[in-house]
This record gives structure tokens, sequence and C-alpha cells, in this order.
């Protein structure tokens, strides 16, 4: 079996040679060990539980395409053996897995779950679950996860879509969310029975709202296993209403999702100019509500400002609970690498993690993304991660995000453009020509950075959340109707993105 094993992975590691920069393929490949073949399973062996992940991640198509060409309908098993003394010459310690396992197809996402597969989604392994091919062979009856299927009588089982890291536990509370995470748990517990339905949850990109919604499901599912739970994007909410049009069968459709008890629909502002969809959503939402079950949504922007969707649904949308998900502070930036490095089983120094929550201020998801960065480094070099080391990595990152991004810097761009002081931009002042230098100020920081009005008018002068909005609204109004003033705005994002301040 070794030797069969053996042979097959030295044709893979052909194909990925010739696939693939030699850089890579020397670093993930070299080191993989073929273990077993017993029919259509291979099972290999990797160093840790960061490694199986990497190559999960950004070569699992790769990996597809090759066990394709010499196995039939293939299951790859990961067998993860931590290696103690290459441990003891890396910074992270990984805990040992389990093996986890998942079906692939070639030229396809395809997530395996259990005994059946879900296409279109991206590959992803859920922890300590293991595939069982023989019950998929024997014809075992998969789970319902296409939403024209008519459950009929029966109660059927439908894939929630849920991704099962995303837990209230591991969402880490902070002044940024604590509204929210407070919310979801009394909805946790008490699904479509409290104030809070429908629950929007509003805030810029990677500060942890699809991850808050997921979580509610999550625990409903725990908490109530009989109930039906369903997370969807608006992308793919207005794919499936599409299809379901041209095959006429949009009242399946709309049959479907009113069997759901917890319905999520995520980045909902995607519905805006969709008719159609809207149509369809009110129906859905209309039906869901007045039978007690709860309704959870996100979207990048308040709900007041969302443009494009018919009064009467943003009417259906306040009619719970509206919660903002803020930037985090640098206590919460700190505890949610504190957790992550607890969750995976890392040993980081202290001062590592104070200084990277210090340095990295945006969003969640690059806080985490600089965290992975530096464990992939220490990991590739078999050397511990030092602080100095991360200060060097760090160093170009946020020297580039501050000139670019931060709302420092632009002030100090738009001052320099119009020659005013600091000062003056920032005081009482309503001239027009400082007025004017402010509101710039103030558009072009919602538009470069992540962060929201409330913090931007914090730091132009103390303003509030409605003066940036107003400057935003006017200076996009000012481009439409005044071309001098387009041509001022064109020149002075240039200077910005170019880091010309003078």
């Amino acid at each position: 079996m070794e030797n069969n094993a053996q042979e097959i992975w030295d044709k893979c590691l052909k194909f990925f040679k010739e696939n693939m920069p030699a850089s890579s393929f020397k670093t993930w490949f070299a080191r993989i060990v073929p273990v077993s073949l017993n029919g259509n399973v291979l099972k290999i062996q990797v160093p840790s539980s960061f490694f199986k992940e990497y190559i999960e991640e950004h070569f699992a198509s790769l990996i597809a395409n090759a066990l394709y060409k010499y196995i039939e309908n293939p299951v790859l098993i990961y067998d993860v053996v931590v290696d103690q003394n290459a441990l003891k010459n890396s910074a992270p310690n990984f805990k040992t897995a389990g093996i986890q396992a998942h079906n692939a197809m070639p030229q396809q996402n395809v997530y395996q779950q259990g005994i059946y597969s879900v296409p279109g989604r991206p590959v992803h392994i859920f922890k300590n679950q293991q595939f069982d091919s023989a019950s998929q062979q024997q014809g075992a009856e998969p789970e319902i996860q296409n939403p024209f299927v008519i459950p009929g009588i029966k109660k059927v089982k439908v894939d929630p879509q849920l991704n099962p890291n995303y837990t209230i536990d591991n969402f880490v509370e902070g002044a940024c969310n604590r509204l929210g995470r407070r919310a979801a748990e009394d909805i946790a517990k008490k699904p479509g029975k409290t104030i809070f339905n429908p629950l929007m949850i509003f805030g810029n990109s990677g500060l942890g709202k699809t991850h808050l919604a997921q979580a509610i499901g999550n625990s409903v599912r725990e908490l109530y296993p009989e109930k039906t739970v369903l997370y969807v994007e608006a992308n793919k909410f207005q794919t499936q209403y599409a299809d379901a049009c041209r095959n006429n069968t949009r009242n399946d459709f709309i049959h479907f999702y009113q069997m759901i008890d917890l319905l999520i629909i995520d980045d909902v502002q995607e519905f805006a100019g969709k008719t159609g969809t809207q149509e369809t959503f009110f129906a859905i939402f209309n039906s869901l509500h007045l039978s007690g079950k709860q309704i959870i949504m996100t979207c990048d922007t308040m709900p007041s400002e969302l443009k494009g969707l018919t009064d009467r649904l943003l009417s259906r949308f306040r009619w719970g609970l509206t919660v903002e998900v803020q930037a985090p502070d640098y206590e919460t930036r700190l505890n949610i690498l504190k957790k992550k490095v607890y969750n995976d089983g890392m040993n980081i120094s202290e001062d590592i993690l104070d200084y990277i929550a210090k340095t990295v201020i945006s969003n969640v998801r690059e806080l985490e993304g600089v965290l992975i960065s530096l464990l992939a480094r220490s990991t590739l070099t078999r050397n511990d991660l030092t602080l100095e080391d991360t200060k060097n990595f760090l160093g170009k990152i946020v020297r580039e995000t501050e000139k670019e991004y931060s709302v420092d810097f632009i002030v100090k761009t738009v001052c320099a453009f119009f020659g005013i002081k600091e000062s003056v931009l920032n005081s009482k002042s309503r001239a027009k020509d400082i007025a004017s230098a402010r509101q710039l100020s103030m558009y072009f920081s919602k538009k470069f950075t992540d962060l929201p009005y409330k913090t931007i008018g914090t730091q132009i002068g103390g303003r509030d959340h409605s003066t940036v909005l107003h400057a935003c609204k006017a200076v996009t109004k000012s481009i439409e109707t005044d071309e001098k003033f387009a041509q001022i705005v064109d020149e002075l994002e240039a200077k910005i993105k170019t880091g010309q301040i003078n």
C-alpha cells in the first residue's frame, strides 16, 4: 500500500512542479510524506496543523486536479503529526490535530461535509470531522442545500452554510461591538421571540459583522437542533432568484425560504436597484416575521443611508434592532490577538502581541492577517519570532498604511494642497475655503479608510457623525454638478494616492 501511495504521490509531485514556482514547491510540497493508499483514499502526512491549513487555503485546486489525474473519485486525508524537534526551532507551538478530510473535485471549489458535497463554495475544512466515503457509495441520502427543493410534509435538513469557527465565544467583546454581542446572546436563547427581530448589523468591512451573524446561527443550531438555520449572501440570493425566474419556479423559491426558522442575509446593500429581488425578499421577510421566525441582516452602512432600496423594505429593516460594529480599540485588538493565539495553540510573547495591536489599527481581518503572515515566516525560517523581527516585518507595511490611508496623512495632504494650516482646518472657522478643505478631508478619509463617520469626525476637529456624513454628500454632489471642482478633487486624489504631500 505504501509503495502505491508513493508512486501516486510522485506523479502528483511532478504535476505540482510543472504548475507552480520552484520556491513554493520546495517550501510546501517537498516535506509532505505519502502514508497509504486504500482504494481511492490517499493519506498524506504533513508536519503541522498550520502547514495543513496553509496548503488547503492556497493549493486546494491544484491538489484536486493532480489527484483526479491518477485516482478515480479521490479522497485525501491529512494526517497531522507535529515534529517536536521542528517545533523547538519555530515560534508557534501547534496542537496536534486529528485526521481531517475532504473529497477533491477538479476545477471546482467543493466543500465536503459529512457524506455530501456543496458545489460552489470555497474549499474549507471543518475541524475534527471525518469523511465517510463508504456511506456515500452506499447511496446515503444527502442533506438538502438546494433552495428550490420543496420540503413537503417531511421536515428536511438544510445545509446552514455556516462557518463552525464563527461562535459567540470566539467573538471578542469590546466597546466597539458590545451592543451587538449582547443582542446576539439574547437572540440565540430565544430566536424570533425578542424585540430584536429583525437584527440589522452594519459597519465597515473586516470588523466582524459576518462572524457575529453566523455566531447566532451556530448557537441556535446547538440550542435548538430542530430549527432550520440558513446563511446566504445577498448576491447568492439574487442569483438563486434569477434562476427561479428563468425556470418558472419563483413560488418554489419563496416557499423554500418561508420554511427557514433563522434566516441570515449578508450584505443586503447588494439588493440595491434589483426590484424583483427586493419584492421577493419583502414577501419572504413578511412571512417569516409574521410567523415569529428570526431574521438577521448585515450591511456596510446605516440602513437610513442605503440607496436603491424601496421605502417599504427599508421600513422593515428598522422594525427591530440596528447595531453598529466599529473599528476595535487597542484593548479589543489585543484581546483578539490573544484569543487567536490561544485557540490555535500558539506560543507568542505578549510584547509581540502588544506591538501588533498598537500598530495594526484598521480592522480585525488585517489584524489576524498580519499575525498569520508572521507565523508563516517564522515557520518557514524555523526561527523564534522576536519583537525585532516583528518590527522589521511590519515597518514598511505600517509606513505605507499611515501615508496612504490614515486620516492624519489625508489632512496633511489637503492642507498642503490648499496652503492652510492643520490647526485652522480643525478649528471652528466657517470660511468658505476652510470649510471646503475640511469637507474634502472628511470625504477622502471615508473613501480611503475603513473608519466609521464618528471616528473620522473625532479626528477632524472633533466633529460628530452627521457633520462627516453631510460633508461626504456635499462633496459628491459638487463633483457631479461642478466640473472645475471635480478636476480639483481628481488632482487632490492623485496626490493622496501617490503620497505627494506638497
